[in-house]
């Protein structure tokens, strides 16, 4: 008898619990609609996301500035993240107002075709929030949005990327802005797939501006100057509308990354044993 009634005292404070869990995740008189610039949403994929919040006449507003957390999930596994700061402040946000802004995300290559469990899609489940950046218990944390997103693989004319000469292996360090990366020689190529078709480029990367000043960064596609620009910070991410003509009538083009200053560690860093002629980092190349 008494292990019954230890059983129902022991399910009774799990329920309360869950419930106090269901009610700390929410956020009264605020909803929160998203959608994506693209109609099919694949991995290896640049899109605009959209966020659309509303507050209702039952907000009773937010005394400080939170962040938005915004999570994408692969069964147990976050795959990537995009948190960020809304364009207004939260503690600014009124009621019965609505507050829209875009976001450029990157959903990165997951999918396993070969996999047998692979039916055809894959699942990412979409968690977003509110969260303070300052409170370390996690108890700021408010779960808003929660949505499954139905992932296909990329259409089969998406462009296949090579890198040829001019190139170090890839380098990790979660610490870093970049978090994975490529150095370059004085300069770099890629071979990509021509698509026959306008195409969006994107690179992103970085210089060091402890070892080089007024380092300038150039790209060309084939032999035409595509960009030359000189970073003002460490990092970069630059977008280009490359029309089908720019790349000519060939199966494959190429994409030269370049620069006019390089720099070998062992002669910038006193202990570094490294000789490699070292030019720009690269994090991301994008084209589709």
């Amino acid at each position: 008898m008494m292990r019954k009634i230890m059983l129902v005292l022991f399910v009774a404070a799990v329920s309360l619990a869950l419930i106090n869990c269901q009610k700390k995740a929410q956020v009264e008189g605020i909803s929160l609609e998203v959608s994506f610039s693209e109609e099919t949403l694949t991995d290896n994929l640049i899109t605009e996301m959209r966020y659309s919040w509303k507050t209702d006449s039952e907000f009773a507003g937010i005394s400080r500035n939170l962040n938005i957390f915004t999570h994408f999930w692969h069964q147990e596994n976050m795959l990537f993240q995009d948190d960020h700061l809304p364009e207004v402040s939260t503690s600014n946000w009124e009621p019965g107002a609505k507050y829209s802004y875009t976001r450029r995300i990157y959903i990165p290559s997951f999918i396993d075709e070969f996999d047998p469990q692979f039916k055809g899609k894959e699942d990412l489940k979409l968690v977003i929030g509110f969260y303070s950046p300052y409170d370390r218990t996690g108890k700021s944390k408010r779960d808003i949005f929660i949505k499954k997103l139905k992932i296909s693989l990329p259409p089969l004319d998406t462009p296949e990327i090579i890198y040829e000469d001019g190139w170090y292996d890839e380098e990790i360090n979660p610490e870093s802005f970049l978090k994975r990366w490529r150095w370059t020689a004085k300069e770099a190529r890629c071979i990509i797939d021509n698509p026959h078709r306008d195409a969006l480029l994107v690179i992103k990367g970085g210089i060091n501006l402890e070892a080089l000043d007024d380092q300038k960064v150039i790209f060309k596609i084939n032999d035409l100057i595509l960009d030359e620009f000189i970073p003002e910070e460490s990092s970069f991410e630059k977008s280009y509308q490359i029309k089908k003509e720019m790349v000519g009538d060939e199966d494959e083009f190429y994409l030269v990354i370049g620069t006019n200053k390089v720099f070998t560690p062992k002669k910038v860093y006193p202990g570094s044993k490294d000789e490699r002629v070292l030019g720009l980092q690269v994090s991301f190349i994008y084209f589709r």
